[in-house]
């Protein structure tokens, strides 16, 4: 996205979608598949509109997605910045994070997806700029070695080692397989330092909480 509007023009109705585990943050891309009918005609009217779309975790991840799970009152919009329609009639886009909001009220269903009234007043800083964050980057860099290790992921640590701080926390933050809650509490973070300092907390435990011989894993 090359400019990002400014705070007037944020829509004062959002539709939104809910998935547990799937987090988006300002300046963060998230791919998505597009399949089910009632998000097909979700996209289809962002497209027409204003492009934006608020995702949302279920506040409970055991709840069946069919219906329509009670949400974190906390999401993250997105402005589709590219989009894809197969030959099945599915879309693959993707979202560009703009601005967190939130809930203030969830309207009446349209053509089966929700919709929020969204506060965004809250995160107004998310349009701005960010400044060069002042985490412990080299903390960081270590806990995530051993965590990818655990996991079993692959990095391309001279890439990880160049990229800068913000996109750096973005995208960690974003990809790894941490538990919804940990993924909201990211989502909430005051500020990029702020969230830094969360996720190398987050990454520290998940290292320390090897298995142990009888006992279970943490995930």
């Amino acid at each position: 996205m090359s400019e990002r509007p400014g705070f007037a023009a944020l829509c004062e109705t959002l539709p939104i979608f809910p998935l547990v585990g799937v987090l988006l943050l300002p300046r963060g891309r998230l791919p998505l598949n597009i399949f089910e009918p009632r998000y097909l005609a979700m996209t289809r009217d962002a497209l027409a509109g204003d492009r934006l779309i608020g995702m949302v975790q279920p506040s409970d991840p055991n709840v069946p997605m069919s219906g329509n799970p009670a949400v974190y009152p906390t999401g993250c919009a997105g402005r589709i910045t590219s989009f894809t329609e197969t030959e099945d009639g599915h879309y693959l886009i993707m979202l560009t994070g703009l601005c967190r909001f939130r809930i203030r009220e969830e309207l009446p269903l349209v053509s089966g997806y929700r919709r929020v009234v969204p506060n965004w007043d809250e995160f107004a800083g998310d349009l701005r700029t960010p400044g060069a964050p002042s985490f412990d980057r080299e903390r960081l860099i270590r806990g995530l070695r051993a965590y990818f290790d655990k996991h079993q992921i692959k990095a391309e640590w001279e890439a990880i080692s160049n990229v800068p701080g913000d996109r750096l926390v973005t995208s960690i933050a974003m990809v790894c397989p941490f538990e919804p809650s940990e993924k909201q509490a990211l989502l909430e973070a005051r500020d990029i330092d702020e969230r830094a300092e969360l996720l190398t907390a987050i990454v520290e435990m998940a290292v320390m909480d090897a298995p142990r011989e009888g006992g279970g894993v943490r995930h």
